[in-house]
This record gives structure tokens, C-alpha cells and sequence, in this order.
């Protein structure tokens, strides 16, 4: 009953007994590889880069080739009620024949291992330049990202032209018989391709990279001007993912960082003038109030001490005066945190030398009545 024929692969009989060996066969490759995985983890920890590189590359190397093994040993295993198989048979069999074009298992073999062997460079490169980039004092995360991504589309659009080579297909015949689809793609994926494009601009230019910190707009804002603070994570072709100050990780499109006015926090000058607003009773001691905004402020030990720290009279409020503490900071992902800390010294001096803090009051009167 087992070894009752359920279907043909080709010339070749499949019953249920080479469906469980086919299922065993990759099962115990997919083990393998997690094995190999584990010891590559373990040996990662103990050693250092000058060894990881050269071992990692052959330990990934040799889990991904279990799965090729695995490949040679299920067409082995149609043995059990094909007769004698040989993979060089099973390899000649074609599986689509047209005019110009013909595909045997050989061919899809071919385009299994090219993209294997991509891969492989894939992750060699990402190697040599972690080793490369590692020995470096001005090691700079943002760049080696660039280059990995760059080498990684440069090795898979050569690995998809080599396939297309390998098969006999002549790319330039298939694009000019494909000239109204492409047409129609174009028009109806514009927006993709801008984004690819920018995508592209971004990884070449390096204005924007990983781990920058910046300041764009907040569209999730319903009158479209909050601005909001985030960290570039990830730049891929279409699309980059951004990490707000709430930890949430959002995924923008590429033409959002060059088309729009971005302020790049990692670039240009390491200090940033910063402020802190607040308000004061009238007729308040404001030689005394100047000397605790300073001294709240060259407390933080954030704040740059060779700068000068200034309070500025900034305008006359409805309840009081309006006055900006300025100082000197280095541009920080935690410049809130810091603020805060300031603000938290600035209420603890106020109340120990009674400096009041005034709240909007409002008087009501009462209209006078039309019999008086």
C-alpha cells in the first residue's frame, strides 16, 4: 500500500515511501545546519575578529552546503522503486522544452548555486570589511553599512544576469518583446522606482547614514508640522527604518529623507545652542534669578562649561515675565533627559531661595443688573 505509485516526477514514480524519505532527508539536513549554527556562536564568543573572519566564512560555508548534500541524497533515495538512478539521469531531464528554450533539473541546479555562491560572496564581503573597517581608530558603523549594501546588490544583479547567461536566454530579446509591459510597470510603480532611486542617492552620498541622529518632519501630526527625532537603523533600496525616542522602529519610504528639509544632528558641529523657557512673578529679584538659571545649568554636567550660559529677558506675560535660559550642549539623543535634570535643579533652587513661579489667574466680575 506505501510503495502504491501516488504521482510521476518526469519519468519517475513517487509513492509514499519517497515522500517520508524526501521529508527525513531535510529534516536531519535542517538539524545540521543548526548544529553547525550553534558552534558557530560558541566559537564566535571565544575567539577574536582575526580568527572569526576566516572561521566564520568556512563554518557558514559548510551549514549552507547541507542542504546540497541533502539534494544529492533524495535523488538517490527514488532508488527504492525507480531502478538504478543516477543523479547525472535526473539532472538531463528536461522540465520545459520551447523553441529557444530548454530547462533540465542541470539548469535549476546552476541557478541554486549561483545564488548560493552569492550568498556566500555576500557574506564574505561583510566579513572583510567588518575586519577592514574594525582595525580602524575613526571606525565608523554608518559607512561600513553603506559598503555591505552596495557590494550586495552589485554581487546579486551580476549573480541574476550570470543566471539569464547560463540558461541562454538573451536578455535583449526579452526586454524588446517586454516593452509595453515595462511600459505599463513603469507607469503604475513610479513611485517604487523614485524610491529606489533615492534609495541609491542616500548609500552613494553618505549625508544620511546608520546611526545618525535626526530631526524630520512628523507626518503621523494631523496639521503636518510636529517634527520629530529619530534614529536611522536600517537604509535599504525603497524603504529606511527609523527609531523614534519611544523605541517604536518606523519604516518610511526613501524619498522622505531627500525631498524633505532634514536636520542631520551627527553632522556639522558637535554643540548645539539649547533653551529652557519659563516665568517669573513681577517684580521678582532678577540678578538673583540669573545667578540660580546659571548655576542650575553649569550643574549638568552635560552642559559645556567653556560656552557661555545667558538669561535672556524674553518678553512681558500676562503673568508674569517670560525669560530663556540659554546654554551650550553637545547635540544628544537624550537632550530632553537633560533638559528635565536642568528644570528639576532650576524648581529645586527657586523653592530654597522663594523665587515664585507664577500660574494664570483670571478675575470674574459680575455684570451689573438692568434694575440698578
Amino acid at each position: 500500500m506505501l510503495s502504491t505509485t501516488l504521482f510521476y516526477i518526469g519519468p519517475y514514480k513517487i509513492c509514499f515511501w519517497n515522500l517520508i524519505f524526501l521529508i527525513l532527508i531535510f529534516l536531519i539536513a535542517v538539524i545540521l545546519r543548526r548544529l553547525v549554527h550553534r558552534a558557530l556562536k560558541v566559537y564566535v564568543r571565544s575567539v577574536n575578529l582575526q580568527l572569526e573572519a576566516k572561521q566564520l566564512a568556512r563554518l557558514r560555508l559548510v551549514s549552507q552546503s547541507v542542504y546540497l548534500l541533502a539534494i544529492y541524497v533524495a535523488v538517490l533515495s527514488l532508488r527504492y522503486n525507480n531502478g538504478l538512478v543516477t543523479f547525472k539521469d535526473f539532472l538531463q531531464f528536461k522540465l520545459l522544452e520551447l523553441d529557444s528554450l530548454q530547462i533540465d533539473f542541470a539548469d535549476i541546479l546552476i541557478v541554486i548555486s549561483v545564488f548560493f555562491g552569492a550568498k556566500i560572496a555576500t557574506n564574505l564581503t561583510r566579513l572583510y570589511f567588518a575586519r577592514r573597517f574594525k582595525g580602524k581608530s575613526d571606525f565608523d558603523a554608518g559607512t561600513e553599512f553603506v559598503y555591505n549594501q552596495l557590494a550586495k546588490y552589485v554581487i546579486y544583479v551580476t549573480s541574476v544576469l550570470l543566471c539569464f547567461r547560463l540558461l541562454g536566454i538573451d536578455l535583449m530579446i526579452l526586454l524588446t518583446s517586454s516593452v509595453g509591459l515595462l511600459v505599463g510597470l513603469g507607469l503604475g510603480l513610479q513611485d517604487v522606482f523614485k524610491d529606489m532611486i533615492a534609495g541609491i542617492v542616500l548609500l552613494f552620498e553618505g549625508n544620511l547614514r546608520v546611526g545618525d541622529i535626526v530631526e524630520l518632519a512628523d507626518k503621523s501630526n494631523n496639521k503636518g508640522t510636529g517634527v520629530m527625532v529619530a534614529k536611522i537603523v536600517k537604509i535599504n533600496v525603497r524603504t529606511t527604518q527609523i527609531q523614534t525616542r519611544e523605541g517604536n522602529v518606523l519604516i518610511i519610504p526613501n524619498t522622505h529623507l531627500t525631498q524633505q528639509l532634514i536636520e542631520n544632528w551627527s553632522h556639522g558641529s558637535e554643540l548645539t545652542r539649547f533653551s529652557i523657557v519659563l516665568t517669573v512673578a513681577y517684580g521678582s529679584d532678577l540678578i538673583l534669578i540669573e545667578r540660580l538659571l546659571k548655576q542650575a545649568a553649569l550643574a549638568h554636567p552635560k552642559v559645556k562649561k567653556s560656552e557661555p550660559v545667558v538669561m535672556r529677558l524674553s518678553d512681558f506675560g500676562d503673568s508674569g515675565l517670560l525669560l530663556e535660559l540659554i546654554f551650550w550642549a553637545d547635540q544628544s539623543w537624550d537632550i530632553n533627559n537633560y533638559k528635565s535634570e536642568i528644570r528639576l535643579e532650576i524648581d529645586r533652587l527657586f523653592r530654597t531661595y522663594n523665587v515664585e513661579i507664577p500660574f494664570p489667574q483670571r478675575v470674574l466680575h459680575q455684570a451689573p443688573s438692568r434694575n440698578s
